[in-house]
Parts: C-alpha cells; structure tokens; sequence
C-alpha cells in the first residue's frame, strides 16, 4: 500500500471513478460525500434506462462537446469500449440499443452501483457520508462540516468530484463556485444545458400539452447543418425533450445573445414540402382534420400548425405544407438550473494543467461536471464525468508517485 492520503469531494460518476483507479494503484483513498448515500444523480440518470455511453464512431463521439480539443485525451483514455469492459468486470453485461445508446442488460443504475462500491470496499475505499466540503482552512488542509461539527482533513492530493449546478438536491448545488474564485481558480457562470425552454402558447393549445412530438427533426436559425432528430413535448411552460436538449447550446446561447430564440421544427421529415403539398391537395375534399392527417399530421402536429400558422392559412395547401417543414417556435428563456438534467460552464481549461490540476491550489484536480464543458445526453455526460474522473487519477499518479 503506497502511504500518500488521497481525499475525493463528490461520491458521483467522476468521484467514484477516481476512487477505482487510486485505489487499484495501491493508494489510501477517502471519499467525502455531503449527502447520506452515494451516486444519487447516476440513480436518477438510470430511472429510465441507465444510458451509459454510446458506441458511434469516436470521432464524432468527440465532435458532441463544445471543447472537443480538451475532453478527447480524456475520452480516448477511457471510452465507451473501455466502459463497457470496466461494466463487464465488475459482472454487469451491457448491449447496444437501436440507437448507438449502451446499456446494462438490466437497464438499472442501482445493481451496477452495488457492485462497484463493493469492488471499492474490498479495496479499502473508505466513504463519509454527510460531510459537506467547506473551502480551506489557513493551511490548506480541507474543511468539512458534520454531525460533530466542523472537522479539518489532511491530504497528499485533492479530487473535487462535486458535480454542477443542477438537481440541488441530490447534492450539485454549485456552492463550490465561490470556494474556488475566492481561492483564484477561473470558473465560467454555470448555466442550465438539457433543459426546457419556454414558450407562450394560447388556451386552445392547453389539451395538447404533455403530449410528445414524434418523428420530428428540429434546428436552431440559420443554423440547419446542425440538425437533431428526436421527440419532443409541448408543456406549459414551453418545449422539452431529447431534440430540444441536443440543440440546448445553441438554444441557450441565442437566447443570451439576442433575448429569444427561434427554434425551427421538421414534423414530417420523411417527405418533401412538394410531397406534402401533393397530399394535402388529393385529400381536400375531405374535412381539414381528415385532410390533415391523410397528409400525415396527427392531432398534436395538427395542433401546433394550428396554433401558429394564421387561420386565414389553414387551408392553402402550399402555406400548410411551408410550416410543416418549417414550423418556427419563438422561445424567450430556459427552465431554470435546478431542473435542468446538466449544466454548462465551470472551472476554465485555462485554470488547470493538462493532468486536471488548479494552477492556483497544488494538488487540487478537478473533475465530472465542475469542467468548462458541455454535452447533449445520450451517454456523454456520463462518459466524460467518467473519463475525467479517471484522467484526473491519472494526474494525481503521476504527481505524487
């Protein structure tokens, strides 16, 4: 056993990776965790279906982050092949859906957790629950508040693992911000990413919210080389789901820029607005619904032309069809950051060396979501919080042994 004291602040993705690879080196390894139990959000994140990473070639794996130059070494040193055989050793099978998406065979987050933290026990991983990470003490050891009151920890290096701003309340509340910019590290703004974003709708919407847009491509201006393919959701407040969230950034960004966004939706990708005309020509002796949906609209579709397209319109086949394939919602804010599924922004490339370490604090890394980046789901959140928990070890290795 090499005798340096590693302490991790975070018991997430990233923090327990860390954990696995110290502790397989031979090193001594706390992990401090502010809330009574492990992996909270990697629980949540597996509710629907653990999607853990995603098999596409790596290239364009790496092309999803919006700083793809930093977060490949960290990819390429622990990938989605890399995962699923880390998975595999720990006695987790996992298969690829239709998608590219990987999966536990059991599609659980919970079995796949239990093992793991059993592989770190057996290892001599050592878990404190419920102490929540003050800053610094004067000199420089770490300060955590507890039961017992306000404890001070000594350690030869430092993992913060402390995730980003969103879902407080299963233990990323950001609070970390502050600690780091009073102690000089470069932290950009935290901000909502995977999340919903508002629009205003009228009354005659209100049956049709809650109900899923399928089929559908969506893109973001001008910008239709970026184009999601997915589902989506008219709520109350506005739009989400998995298309929304793949263009979040841009979203986001026009929205901080300009005041609103206006996000362009394709509710019939799979014809051309010539085809769709000819459709909705041939069934014009039918009633409008009827029309409509020979052409291939369902209700909520219908709905939302309706609720956009000026009446006066409704029945022109060429202006029906120019908004099907080019229906433009205005949105005018984001869901705020305690609802979205991740955040952008963080501790700054900048801030750190190659190896994860804050110029500002020797010995300190950083890793998961505390990182300057940002990702759609589909398992990048997940593989990046793993890959940098593990190339943050990495760093820690090669500093003190």
């Amino acid at each position: 056993m090499n005798h340096k004291h590693i302490v991790i602040i975070g018991a997430g993705a990233a923090g327990l990776m860390a954990a696995d690879v110290l502790s397989s080196a031979g090193l001594s390894v706390d992990v401090y965790e502010s809330k009574p139990s492990v992996g909270r959000k990697f629980l949540m994140a597996g509710k629907g279906g653990l999607n853990i990473t995603h098999s596409e070639p790596i290239e364009d794996f790496i092309g999803r982050y919006d700083q793809p130059e930093w977060i490949e070494p960290m990819i390429r040193a622990f990938d989605a092949t890399m995962i699923r055989a880390w998975m595999e050793s720990l006695g987790v099978d996992s298969f690829v859906g239709t998608s590219g998406r990987v999966f536990p065979t059991e599609m659980k987050a919970a079995p796949l957790l239990r093992r793991w933290l059993s592989s770190l026990k057996k290892r001599g991983v050592r878990v404190h629950y419920r102490h929540y990470w003050q800053g610094f003490s004067d000199e420089g050891s770490l300060r955590f508040s507890c039961r017992d009151g306000e404890i001070i920890v000594k350690a030869d290096a430092t993992i913060l693992a402390l995730g980003g701003g969103s879902w407080a309340s299963l233990g990323s509340d950001g609070a970390w911000v502050s600690i780091l910019e009073d102690n000089g590290v470069k932290v950009n703004p935290l901000l909502p990413s995977n999340c919903g974003f508002k629009a205003t709708w009228s009354p005659f919407l209100q049956p049709h919210l809650g109900k899923p847009l399928k089929n559908i491509s969506g893109w973001v201006g001008n910008h239709k080389d970026h184009i999601s393919s997915s589902e989506a959701v008219l709520t109350t407040y506005g739009i989400e789901g998995g298309l929304v969230y793949a263009l979040s950034r841009p979203l986001r960004e026009e929205i901080m820029a300009q005041g609103s966004a206006t996000l362009y939706l394709d509710l019939l990708p799979h014809i051309t607005k010539e085809q769709l005309i000819v459709r909705l020509t041939s069934s014009a002796k039918h009633s409008r619904d009827n029309t409509w949906r020979k052409a291939g609209l369902d209700r909520v579709k219908g709905a939302l032309i309706r609720e956009l397209l000026p009446k006066n319109q409704w029945n022109d086949p060429r202006s029906v069809a120019k908004w099907v394939k080019q229906c433009p919602i205005t949105l005018h804010g984001m869901q705020p950051i305690d609802e979205a599924i991740s955040t952008a922004g963080g501790v700054m490339r900048e801030s750190m060396s190659e190896s994860l370490m804050l110029h500002a604090l020797p010995n300190v890394f950083c890793a998961g979501e505390m990182l300057d980046w940002d990702a759609p789901t589909g398992g990048y959140l997940l593989t990046a919080s793993f890959a940098s928990g593990v190339f943050a070890a990495n760093g820690v290795l090669k500093t003190l042994t």
